[in-house]
């Protein structure tokens, strides 16, 4: 996949859990959880803003771009 998403690197930077940011941003655990573990296809960016600010970051220190090694 070229889109890694460090959602969990910036959770362990801010020393929070996936329920304690499930709770913050409003988000089921079970969707986070899929995009914690890249398996998700889209998301809004209202959820991305939701995130950035309980997280205090930039949608890029959540998302990164990495282009196919061939």
């Amino acid at each position: 996949m070229s889109i890694i998403v460090n959602l969990d690197v910036m959770m362990a930077k801010r020393k929070m859990s996936l329920n304690e940011l499930s709770e913050k941003v409003d988000i089921t655990l079970s969707n986070l959880s899929i995009l914690k573990t890249g398996k998700a296809k889209a998301v809004r960016f209202s959820t991305l803003e939701a995130i950035c600010k309980a997280l205090d970051c930039q949608p890029a220190d959540i998302l990164e771009y990495q282009p196919d090694t061939k």
